[in-house]
């Protein structure tokens, strides 16, 4: 049986509770499809930098860059680290550090009754969110009351997370490549516009269209069904994508993949945060890990078990076993049990 190794950081808040709840019910899906995870857990974490002051240190990265097959991150954010610290280092660090230039958002509505549109169709669409230049580079000065902030947009970043989404197009039966910018505003966002039709002409099999980022906004609202793969910076790929998740349900659904195509290593998410609110009482939504868990399954070269994991959400969120985030009263528990029977 093939082994994988994967790297845990839980992390903070609802992170390990829903990691934790996610971790069986992948295994029980990896030995369905004749393999296995070797889960390596690591300490890093709002705590941990509290009693060491270590974020990630150079031979972990070393070691999650070389050694391990995926990294499984739960969710970073503690009020008792007020600037972040550590989830820069470690969330930031890692995608900057590896070069994980596609950060993958698929928005598909599982049940009909998760989305506050009426009739709203079939909603299944992707987002390429371009995830190491922008204005999340941090660049930027500030004096006094000036702040002025970078945003980067590099001919190489823009060209190769636009090949990304029409390669992933290409791949998977889509006909439609959405790119959303701001160009009619913010001149720099021209090499978008510049980068996007000379590599449409390269897949004239698929149409190519251009949306300003509000217009799309509004037209995902009003009408998401007719979108299919929708690719944009880092800044507005964060903020489209969680419109997208309340399209469908809420971040308690949204899974995400951040990875370099071609390349071994990438780190997989659930990006609802860490909900400190609600840490520790037994509410959280393990969907999204486990969703999350399937972007994983894909990346290692198992489509289908990735499927049966879909397959055992929809059946559970059809059978009125959820959480509070989606009306329901179970507990983590309670889906995660759910989960594991149906697999």
């Amino acid at each position: 049986m093939k082994a994988f190794t994967v790297a845990v950081i839980a992390g903070d808040g609802i992170g390990p509770e829903v990691i934790e709840a996610a971790i069986p019910i992948l295994d029980r899906v990896a030995a369905k499809h004749s393999f296995a995870i070797r889960w390596e857990r690591l300490p890093y974490s709002a705590a941990h930098y509290l009693k060491t002051k270590e974020t990630l240190p150079d031979a972990a990265f070393r070691r999650l860059q070389n050694d391990v097959d995926a990294i499984f991150l739960g969710a970073l954010g503690d009020p008792r680290v007020p600037g972040n610290e550590h989830a820069r280092d470690i969330l930031l660090g890692l995608r900057f550090k590896l070069d994980l230039y596609v950060n993958f958002r698929p928005v598909e509505l599982l049940h009909p009754d998760l989305t506050p549109l009426r009739n709203p169709g079939s909603i299944d669409f992707v987002i390429f969110r371009e995830n190491t230049e922008g204005q999340y580079l941090g660049r930027g000065r500030s004096s006094g009351d000036e702040h002025v902030a970078e945003e980067v947009n590099t001919g190489k970043g823009v060209e190769r997370i636009i090949r990304a989404a029409f390669e992933w197009a290409k791949a998977h039966g889509k006909t439609r490549v959405t790119m959303s910018d701001k160009s009619n505003a913010i001149p720099t966002h021209r090499i978008w516009q510049d980068k996007f039709r000379a590599i449409a002409r390269e897949y004239a099999e698929l149409t190519a269209e251009h949306r300003y980022v509000d217009a799309l906004a509004l037209e995902l609202v009003r009408e998401p069904q007719r979108f299919q793969v929708i690719v944009t910076n880092n800044l507005y790929g964060d903020i489209l994508s969680d419109l997208g998740a309340g399209l469908v349900g809420g971040l308690g659904t949204a899974a995400s993949a951040n990875l370099h195509p071609g390349r071994r290593h990438a780190l997989f998410e659930p990006v609802h945060g860490s909900a400190p609110a609600i840490a520790g009482k037994g509410v959280a939504n393990p969907v999204a890990a486990v969703l999350t868990g399937g972007l994983m399954f894909e990346h290692l070269g198992y489509p289908a078990a990735s499927a049966d994991l879909k397959q055992a959400v929809r059946t559970v969120l059809a059978s009125r076993t959820r959480t509070p985030d989606l009306g329901g009263e179970a507990r983590t528990t309670a889906v995660a049990r759910a989960l594991a029977d149906l697999v």
